[in-house]
């Protein structure tokens, strides 16, 4: 199982939106990943990460390349994830 692909649902690990469920729309390079919430759903708005700052999850969904916010939306809505997107994982606290 590849874990960085697309479709793919991750948990922010960094950053303001850290905890929040995010879906892998497309791959950057091999460090860096686009990925969408979408923001109204979960609050992450689209950007590039670091593949490194999230963490993969078992679920995916069946999306396209490269998706509009609303054709992800409609895939998590079809998926049956609505409210499993909607909801805060606390992250694991880093080692300092």
């Amino acid at each position: 199982m590849p874990a960085i692909e697309i479709g793919r649902i991750c948990v922010k690990l960094t950053g303001r939106e850290a905890g929040r469920k995010c879906i892998i729309v497309d791959i950057v390079d091999k460090n860096f990943v686009l990925i969408t919430g979408p923001k109204n759903l979960t609050g992450v708005r689209r950007r590039r990460a670091n593949a490194d700052h999230i963490e993969p999850s078992q679920d995916k969904i069946e999306i396209k390349r490269g998706a509009s916010d609303d054709e992800v939306m409609e895939a998590v809505k079809t998926s049956g994830k609505l409210e499993e997107m909607k909801q805060i994982v606390k992250p694991a606290l880093a080692s300092v």
